[in-house]
């Protein structure tokens, strides 16, 4: 079994959700529920747990407090993981919620690599080999131990995770080739002109040494403070050993609210859905039973809750428990919020109901 002790994970989530419309407004992207259970963070945390480590370092920024909150109480609550939160962790030591945290005294971070260097001391811990770099809205099941284990085996400087897509999509992601032994050889961040149909899981391992090196030869230059366009071209450029390691089975970036939009079509897809409805993190109300309807009076091919209290029709939808469909009203290919109150006789289709009944119509497009 792969030796997690020496990996420290890292959890980029400093995302305001800007791109997603009312949707990210007022709300962290994090924190965006998905799916009927859980909300986009929970994947790579729920990943994290199930590949037995122990504990993943949140490198976060924006509403800080409103984001360590709800991630002590969702997932520091059982024994044998937890989320640590840098400079704050030790506010947070025991169960309840600290009464204030400490001022913060360190510069705001401009990028996903800014964010490694200035929290540094808690990134690069005694003992620290790997660093295992994920992200917070990306929607996936994976077990990263083989990553690791593929890692240590190469000897590498750093091992990407990498999947196969459609090439009408490679422009929205970090472009990869590799040489027929496995190296990397090209990366370019969303590319004008696609050449290949490979592209940057936005996971991956970094030697530890190595990656402290080059976030302090870089920081002061004048770079993008971004680990995509800064770090990996600059360890490329140098010839460092980097390898790919591929992802199979779904992986999705949810950027824009057209992306997630069209994942919970395909998860409306029962069956035929990327990511089976057992496979999903429950942390939306998990004690709220979640199945896939095929056909029932009121319902077809749908997720619904157990508690769903509904006088209408819902088709083709993903509804998050505590949503009620009045008499008559009509949900098709739809996302329902936790809460949500659909109006008697009330048309909706395409579109993402808030927890507090507005409507987002949403406009499907290949540049999503």
């Amino acid at each position: 079994m792969t030796d997690l002790r020496r990996v420290r994970a890292v959890l980029l989530a400093g995302g305001e959700g800007r791109r997603m419309g009312p949707l990210g407004t007022g709300r962290l992207k994090p924190l965006v529920p998905f799916g009927g259970t859980c909300r986009l963070i929970d994947f790579s945390l729920a990943n994290a747990r199930a590949s037995g480590l122990p504990e993943v370092l949140l490198l976060s920024q924006y509403e800080e407090r409103l984001l360590m909150d709800d991630l002590h109480r969702t997932w520091n609550a059982e024994p044998g993981f937890r989320v640590h939160f840098g400079p704050y962790d030790a506010a947070y030591a025991g169960r309840e919620l600290p009464a204030e945290l400490p001022r913060r005294t360190w510069p705001l971070e401009r990028g996903t690599a800014d964010a490694l260097i200035r929290k540094a001391d808690h990134v690069f811990t005694e003992g620290t080999e790997d660093v295992l770099v994920l992200h917070a809205d990306h929607v996936y099941r994976y077990d990263y131990r083989p990553l690791v284990e593929a890692h240590r085996a190469s000897g590498a400087a750093l091992t990407v995770a990498y999947q196969r897509i459609d090439m009408r999509w490679v422009h929205l992601f970090g472009m990869v080739r590799f040489d027929g032994g496995g190296r990397l050889t090209e990366f370019t961040e969303k590319p004008g002109n696609p050449t290949s149909d490979l592209v940057f899981a936005a996971f991956c391992v970094f030697d530890a040494g190595v990656l402290r090196r080059y976030l302090t030869e870089l920081d002061g230059s004048g770079w993008q403070h971004d680990i995509s366009r800064d770090v990996i071209p600059a360890m490329l450029a140098a010839g460092e050993h980097i390898r790919g390691h591929e992802v199979h089975g779904h992986w999705e970036d949810i950027g824009t609210v057209e992306r997630y939009h069209r994942a919970h079509l395909a998860l409306a897809a029962g069956p035929r859905a990327p990511l089976p409805l057992e496979r999903m993190p429950r942390t939306v109300r998990p004690e709220t039973g979640r199945s896939w309807v095929a056909d029932a009076p009121g319902v077809r091919t749908s997720v619904i809750p157990s508690d769903l209290v509904n006088a209408g029709l819902v088709e083709d939808s993903v509804l998050f428990p505590g949503v009620r469909v009045g008499a008559g009203a009509r949900v098709r290919r739809s996302v329902v919020l936790p809460g949500a109150v659909i109006a008697p006789d009330a048309d909706i289709d395409g579109a993402v109901v808030l927890e507090d009944g507005r409507v987002q119509h949403v406009t499907e497009g290949v540049s999503a």
